[in-house]
Order: structure tokens, then sequence, then C-alpha cells
């Protein structure tokens, strides 16, 4: 019995019905374009192997007919929403990621699976103005899930973003302080900045800074459960003398810092809000001063279909997410502020490593989940998730990068 139906997710078997019967002949000739490794797939009538005679074989399981009709209906969308149903199953789900991301074009760039997979395009992404509220219930819809749920998979660091391994031997914990480091010292922090984090976490970086650093630090959160657990943290770390947290909206934010550092946050914004995005560190920060950005990017060349398109991890994970490029953010910069990228750092395949760290962990606390009152279908929604962007990493389908931005001729910069 596979781990779908031990957990009780499935409806029983079903026909596919026509539209059913006509999608799987459909997908069944897509994978036949598959070039580079090899899949296996199972359903309750039998196997078929598409791709690779001489590679090894990663595995899908149909549980339930009916997924071949959600394809029909949701095309792209449908694998990662049948995932969360418990219509299929992989002993290997990045590995399936991967397989399908490197042969995308061969599977879904050409009929008739493209027909399937252009169906979301029928249906434009329509983004919506990121006023205040809204930006605040947006945040509250992932990072306020519960402290006590993201305690179970991250670091005791309470880090959600790309970690820096600098060997094979470095556990997460380690990487995730290394890329603290990283950032620290590529925005040349030192004990007299006054330093803005613009998206707080749950306190890491503030702290990592003011103890490591001896710098001021006033870090800004728009999540409820954050505010509150960053507040304790530093109180319990004795730095609430150096470190101020507060609840604001970045749009809000006054003052004047040396130094600007934002973790992983630009992809909550929009791309509408980019301009004003780089606009408010523009203002905020003082002349000759420094920013630092750690940001997940799409690859340029598809950016602007990737605006266009329903995408499943904006609609089940990050609600008013979207990943900027590196060129949306050079050129929202270059039109909004005086701010130029002077620097950039590569992390991206790293994450691939944080992403699979964190899915076991997730995997291995499984129990405590359930004891949270989080039920299979989140956890299924959440485990496809990690594996979605482990996979998305580890290909380059997807990018992070530390970026510096100053002003042109900024007089502390030295060779």
């Amino acid at each position: 019995m596979s781990r779908a139906e031990r957990e009780g997710v499935l409806a029983p078997r079903t026909a596919p019905g026509l539209v059913g019967a006509v999608s799987r002949r459909v997908l069944e000739r897509a994978l036949s374009g598959i070039e580079n490794g090899a899949l296996e797939l199972r359903a309750p009538d039998g196997a078929r192997r598409f791709g690779d005679p001489a590679a090894v074989p990663v595995v899908m399981e149909i549980h339930e007919p009916r997924f071949f009709a959600r394809l029909a209906r949701s095309g792209r969308l449908a694998v990662g929403e049948g995932y969360q149903a418990g219509e299929w199953s992989s002993p290997d789900v990045p590995g399936l990621v991967a397989l399908l991301a490197r042969n995308q074009d061969q599977v879904f760039g050409r009929p008739p699976l493209s027909v399937l997979a252009g169906l979301g395009r029928l249906i434009p992404r329509i983004e919506l103005p990121r006023g205040l509220r809204r930006a605040e219930r947006d945040v509250h819809a992932h990072y306020d899930l519960g402290n006590a749920f993201f305690s179970l998979w991250l670091d005791d660091s309470m880090t959600y973003s790309c970690a820096l391994f600098d060997s094979p031997q470095s556990t997460l914990a380690e990487a995730q302080q290394a890329k603290y480091r990283a950032l620290a010292e590529a925005t040349r922090i030192g004990p007299d900045d006054r330093v803005l984090e613009i998206g707080s976490g749950w306190g890491g970086f503030a702290i990592h800074l003011a103890r490591e650093r001896g710098c001021h630090v006033t870090t800004a959160t728009i999540s409820r459960e954050q505010h509150a657990l960053a507040t304790e943290r530093v109180r319990e770390a004795g730095l609430s003398d150096r470190i101020d947290v507060v609840y604001s909206d970045y749009r809000l934010l006054q003052g004047s810092y040396s130094r600007i550092v934002s973790i992983e946050m630009i992809e909550a914004i929009g791309h509408r809000q980019l301009g004003t995005y780089f606009a408010t560190i523009d203002r905020l920060l003082a002349p000759d001063g420094l920013a630092g950005i750690q940001s997940i990017l799409v690859p340029d060349q598809r950016y602007h279909s990737y605006r266009r398109q329903r995408d499943w991890i904006r609609k089940h994970i990050f609600p008013g997410g979207m990943l900027p490029s590196l060129e949306a953010i050079t050129t929202a910069a270059r039109n909004s502020s005086g701010l130029m990228v002077h620097e950039v750092r590569e992390i991206g395949p790293h994450y691939a490593r944080t992403l699979r760290e964190w899915r076991e962990r997730f995997l291995m606390r499984r129990a405590e989940v359930d004891a949270l009152g989080l039920d299979v279908h989140f956890q299924r929604t959440w485990e496809y998730y990690l594996a979605f962007c482990e996979a998305a990493f580890a290909t380059h389908a997807l990018r992070d990068a530390q970026l510096v931005l100053t002003r042109p001729l900024n007089r502390t910069l030295s060779l």
C-alpha cells in the first residue's frame, strides 16, 4: 500500500471518463519526447516507460485516474494540485520535477501537451495593486502559519532563506551563519553602522549583525508571528539595546541608515512595487551608503512569460508573491532611484541542498506536524512545495543571488 493510501487522502478509484482518457493519451504522447533521463508512469491498469532506455527511470505512480481529467482542466497546475489531492506519488518527487524541468521544451513545448499546458495562459494572471492591507494579508497567509510549525524543520536560528555551505560537511546551522557573514561582508557592515533590515524573519540576521558586527539594527516586519518571536529572541540574547524590532510596512519607515539589508523579502512585493521598493531604499539610505539584497531570481529570458502565467507556488504557497529577475531589479533601481547594482554573487546552487535538508527535517517531524492540527492535504502541499523548489534550483530553473547596491561616485568604496 502506498503512503498516499495509508494517509487516507485518496477517494475510491474511478474511471477517468472521456476527458481523462483523452488527456491520458495526450500525456503519454508528450512524455514520449523525453530525451534527458527516463520516466516510468505507473497507473492502476499498468505501467509505461518513456525516455532513455539506458537511464534509471524516475517513477510516477498514478493512484487515481481522475488526475488525467485534472490535467485537461488545469494544465501544468495539475501536477502540484494532483499531488496535494493524493492522486499521484513518487519515491523521488524532486527528481521527477527535475526530469520534467529538464525536458520541458520536449514535453510541454510541443503538441499535444502544449495545448493543455497553454490552457492556463488563456486566463492571464492579473496583478492587483499592493496596498498596505493586502501586503499584510498576503504575508500573514504564509508566515503566520505558526512559529511552532516553522521551528520543527528550520535550524535553531529560524532562518528561512538560502544557506551557504562552505563545505560538504557544513551543517545547516553553520551554512545559515555563513550566508549571514557573506552578506554582511559584502555590504561592509561595521560597528559604527546604523543598519535597517527590511523583512525581519524571526530575527536571525539582526541578531547575527548585532552580535558579530557590533552595529545597531532596526528590523521591520509585517508578520505578527515573526514580530513576536523576533522580539522575544532579541530580548533573550541580551541585545535589546542594539536591535529594534518594529512592526511596519517598509514603505512607512523613516530615518537615515548607512546600511540597508533585506534577505528574500523582495519576492513578496510584486512587480508593480519594485520601483517603490528601490525608491524607498534610496530615500532611507545615507550618502555613500550600501544596500545588500538577497533575492530569488527568475532567469531574465523567462520573466515576462512567468509574470503573466498562473503559477502553483503563487496560488497555494505565496499569495501575492512574484519572483523578480536580475534585469527587472536593475531596471527598477535605475528608473526609480539613484541606485545601481555594484556586485552580484550567485548562490542559487546552495538552495537545492538547503531545501533538501528542510524537506528531510519536515518529513521526519510529520507526527509533530499532525499534532499541530495541520491535515494531510496541508502536509502534502508543503512536501511538494519544498520538493518543487529543490528541483528548480538543482536544475538552475531558478537563481538566488546576493546583490550589493550603491549610488555612483560612492567615496567609501575602494579597490
